[in-house]
């Protein structure tokens, strides 16, 4: 399971023209399922998110984490980030989860952030979405457990 981590200053995810999920300070969350991957990977990787410090403290330092910078998250499927680029010109997804088991485990990792005490704002997984940010930084890490 990999997760893609952007600090931003705003984020949102828009179907069909219309908001679905929107936050304004926080993290946007690109989260990609593997097959294989587990409920207990997925709890871990909220963890991790969560815990993650790299919002600036009084001093300018990265100290905090995002509840600690009372930040939100937005949680988006993102397949694509377990494509396999290493050989040739066109990406491979052997690696990516069947679909319902990316979706289950897509709406597990929210369901854990939120019972650890975040907001969690989500896009619809498998839409055709349009994502904007104001990336804060920038800041963006790559967690993978």
């Amino acid at each position: 399971m990999i997760a893609m981590i952007q600090r931003v200053n705003n984020a949102s995810v828009s179907v069909d023209n219309a908001v679905v999920g929107q936050i304004d300070s926080g993290l946007l969350v690109l989260l990609g399922v593997e097959k294989d991957d587990t409920e207990s990977q997925a709890k871990r990787l909220a963890e991790k998110v969560l815990a993650y410090r790299i919002f600036s403290d009084e001093n300018g330092k990265m100290n905090l984490n995002v509840k600690q910078a009372d930040g939100d998250l937005l949680v988006i499927s993102q397949f694509t980030l377990v494509a396999d680029t290493k050989k040739g010109n066109r990406p491979g997804f052997s690696n990516s989860a069947e679909p319902a088991e990316a979706k289950r485990l897509y709406e597990y990792f929210s369901k854990q952030c939120e019972q650890l005490g975040c907001h969690v704002e989500n896009g619809i997984f498998a839409a055709d979405m349009q994502v904007t940010s104001t990336n804060d930084g920038p800041t963006t890490f790559w967690l993978q457990v």
